[in-house]
């Protein structure tokens, strides 16, 4: 299982992913989610991804080497697209051409070809965007209304979402909540889990502002879980007793 975040707010782009992969549970493995295609002065572009691993590293692989799903054309990689649409549209023809090589090997082991990505960032002028893509190879966008997207296990984490992130929300605290929002994912689902890859791109810069791995017993994420934890038994006890049942 896998947990995805990206916020794109007012001031930039948040993105958030953590390591753990599983094949049952006596073969749990990390790996990497959070992947970088940067021209630094030129283009920040990131890719987080969900799914079947030995799929999701072809789709990968095959970007930064050329998508050669168009007989003779030179094939396209991802650090060429002109634009972030583009970009995606690039993305979405890798994972066609991965289904299209591997699928029969995927149909005779009984193997789904689930896949998922979150791309982000900026090229040149052009404006910051955030984008979904599926396992079909299309895709949608984040918009000022709903300025985040998630892939993987995102039902425990998105109610923390929509409560807390609007588009005006600062950076930094797009990052905290996102963080808060891994948190209850990882409570609740020991599919997910530490290590942590976290990005940060500030709009109208060309270069990561924030690129770390938060690994396990590192004091700040440490204190958010436990603030966060203490935080909402100090609100439930708060709120005051339904009015249901027989008096006190």
């Amino acid at each position: 299982m896998t947990y995805c975040v990206g916020v794109l707010v007012e001031d930039g782009l948040v993105m958030i992913a953590d390591t753990r992969t599983n094949a049952g549970l006596d073969n749990i493995s990390t790996y990497r989610k959070l992947h970088m295609f940067n021209v630094p002065g030129e283009r920040v572009m990131m890719l987080a991804s969900a799914g079947n691993l030995s799929m999701t590293q072809s789709v990968l692989s095959m970007l930064r080497e050329g998508v050669d799903d168009v007989e003779g054309e030179t094939p396209p990689k991802l650090v060429d697209a002109a634009t972030m649409f583009k970009a995606a549209q690039l993305v979405g023809r890798a994972i066609r051409r991965v289904r299209e090589i591997e699928q029969a090997g995927f149909e005779a082991a009984n193997l789904r070809m689930e896949v998922s990505f979150l791309f982000g960032g900026q090229i040149g002028d052009e404006p910051m965007r955030l984008f979904m893509i599926y396992s079909a190879g299309n895709f949608i966008e984040c918009s000022r209304e709903a300025p985040f997207l998630q892939i993987g296990e995102h039902k425990y984490g998105k109610p923390i979402l929509d409560r807390a992130v609007t588009f005006e929300t600062d950076l930094y605290d797009a990052l905290k909540v996102g963080l808060v929002s891994m948190d209850s994912t990882m409570r609740s689902n020991l599919g997910v889990g530490l290590p942590i890859d976290i990005a940060v791109q500030r709009r109208g810069s060309l270069d990561l502002e924030v690129s770390h791995r938060i690994e396990a017993g590192e004091s700040y994420f440490h204190d958010l879980r436990e603030r966060w934890s203490a935080a909402l038994r100090a609100a439930h006890r708060a709120i005051p007793r339904p009015p249901y049942g027989p008096p006190r």
